[in-house]
């Protein structure tokens, strides 16, 4: 078996917004909340200061989610940024969410043989020194 790396150790610069604060206060209590528009009736994310299907700020609202998601794609990235030197092979999985949108996150607890498309994770939330934490994947082993 192929052990990927956690990247848990890896020193991470996370830039806020305004326009997303609420999605940071909210993985405090590790909770993910995702940008609805309430005209459309539908998710968005990134997050986002108006509605990308309106283009008006009164449209949006936020909306906890249960995180559960399918693999629609993943890298092994073998080499990484610097701050990601020795932690390499590590992979990073963009997951369709039960919601309908996708989210990219680092995977933990897996290896590159268990990781496939198709494959059902669910939220791993890394503490940050900040009191916030960082949306990470894990395989779903409870998922059917």
């Amino acid at each position: 078996m192929t052990a990927l790396n956690d990247t848990l150790g890896a020193k991470r610069s996370i830039r806020h917004y305004d326009f997303s604060m609420p999605f940071w206060e909210a993985t405090r209590q590790k909770k993910l909340v995702i940008q609805y528009c309430k005209v459309t009736g539908k998710y968005q994310h990134f997050p986002r200061p108006v509605s990308i299907f309106t283009g008006r700020r009164r449209d949006i609202e936020w909306r906890e989610v249960s995180g559960k998601a399918t693999v629609f794609s993943y890298t092994i990235a073998h080499r990484g940024p610097p701050a990601f030197h020795g932690v390499e092979p590590y992979a990073v999985v963009n997951a369709t969410l039960d919601v309908g949108v996708n989210l990219i996150a680092d995977i933990v607890r897996c290896t590159a043989e268990d990781l496939k498309i198709g494959m059902k994770v669910k939220p791993y939330w890394h503490p940050l020194e900040t009191g916030e934490h960082l949306l990470m994947w894990q395989p779903d082993n409870d998922a059917r």
